[in-house]
């Protein structure tokens, strides 16, 4: 499998990311986002015509959204991932895959503005961070009421990879973590896993401080 990498992508370090913990090999082709802009280059607007990566390649398979990518690795070498099969299962999976697309937009539009000056408000794209970051906190919040640690099962699943790496990153756009306890215990509980790799940039503050409490509702 081929995947078109930026290495300071969120979203292709969530296929990274996901490949790791299934015991997938990726070839890696290296895309220069920035500077260089080759995202807009022929060679990538003719695999995908939106001009985003990541983009993943196997044989004549061509996957352009990230999402998929997690749920097709996941099913080739460790289907684990997608949950036991069971309705509530994949119907939590699918609301938090989608999500997911909430944090690229607004943490990743923040850290986009903030690090590579893309034009944006940015006081609305924190604002929709934060209050995307309450949602997570309060579905995990529910989760571990169940005696659950990840969003959607008692294990980790794709959903956990997907949301990760915005949230992971959300101080690079100045939207602190420090206010979410059970969003910092699930880092924690996600970045202990077998198979796990870091990507350059997400903080590694709270892994420093002590194990943060979670106050009862």
């Amino acid at each position: 499998m081929k995947l078109y990498d930026y290495v300071l992508s969120p979203s292709c370090y969530k296929v990274r990311l996901m490949a790791a913990l299934a015991g997938v090999k990726l070839e890696l082709r290296p895309v220069d986002f920035h500077p260089g802009a080759e995202h807009r280059g022929a060679e990538i607007l003719a695999l995908n015509p939106a001009g985003t990566i990541p983009i993943l390649e196997d044989g004549d398979l061509l996957l352009t959204e990230s999402s998929a990518m997690l749920a097709y690795l996941a099913a080739k070498a460790a289907p684990a991932w997608l949950g036991n099969g069971s309705a509530e299962e994949i119907a939590k999976t699918q609301q938090w895959l989608a999500f997911s697309a909430r944090l690229t937009s607004s943490l990743g539009g923040a850290r986009l503005h903030q690090m590579l000056l893309v034009p944006g408000d940015i006081e609305s794209l924190q604002a929709r961070g934060i209050a995307a970051l309450r949602e997570l906190e309060q579905g995990l919040f529910e989760q571990a009421e169940r005696g659950q640690r990840f969003l959607a099962a008692d294990r980790p699943t794709i959903a956990d990879i997907a949301c990760f790496p915005y949230v992971a990153l959300a101080p690079d756009g100045n939207v602190l973590l420090d206010p979410y306890p059970m969003i910092r215990l699930w880092s924690r509980a996600l970045r202990s896993l077998d198979g796990f790799i870091e990507m350059p940039g997400i903080h590694r503050l709270h892994d420093l401080k002590p194990e943060p409490e979670v106050a009862e509702a």
